[in-house]
């Protein structure tokens, strides 16, 4: 009996773009965006693009480090762009590049970006099978090769962190 052939996606079949005025209430006293409502817009547009490459509920399993370049202010519009730059089995790598756009006038800057990882799960959370992923332009393709590496580092350490614990514990 063979198994059913597993389903494939492009890359731009799942991207999604959102974006949001920076409010009063988002910003400290310096008129700085909280890097807590930064990372929460990022989580769920990386969320968005991890559901619709799926087509499952999502969860997120972790987020990458996270440098802030500069800040966002009040009243910029904060566009976020996330894509799928990788798949396994059950997970996902969703990258998430944020800009600032000064609205009166129409210069963006690139605030950051990050990498968060997704696990697609049945209804009683347990990890599913997702669509295999088709990087198709060059970009795509080289954004496919540094995920695979970042993934494998990331295996590294998430390895060697168990094998410490192991070897720490009373």
């Amino acid at each position: 009996m063979s198994t059913p052939a597993r389903a494939v996606r492009t890359v731009k079949e799942s991207q999604h773009e959102t974006s949001e005025i920076m409010m009063p209430g988002q910003a400290n006293n310096l008129g700085h965006v909280f890097g807590g409502v930064v990372l929460a817009m990022m989580d769920k547009a990386a969320a968005v693009a991890a559901i619709r490459h799926a087509r499952l509920s999502c969860v997120t399993a972790s987020i990458d480090r996270v440098d802030f370049r500069e800040p966002i202010y009040l009243g910029d519009l904060v566009v976020m762009h996330a894509s799928v730059n990788y798949v396994g089995r059950t997970s996902m790598e969703v990258g998430v590049r944020v800009e600032a756009e000064e609205l009166l006038t129409g210069k963006r800057r690139h605030t950051n970006s990050c990498y968060l990882t997704f696990v697609a799960v049945d209804q009683d959370g347990r990890p599913v099978e997702v669509p295999d992923l088709k990087p198709e332009t060059p970009d795509e393709v080289r954004r496919y090769k540094a995920a695979v590496e970042r993934r494998r580092r990331r295996l590294e350490e998430r390895d060697e962190e168990a094998r410490h614990t192991r070897e720490y514990q009373p």
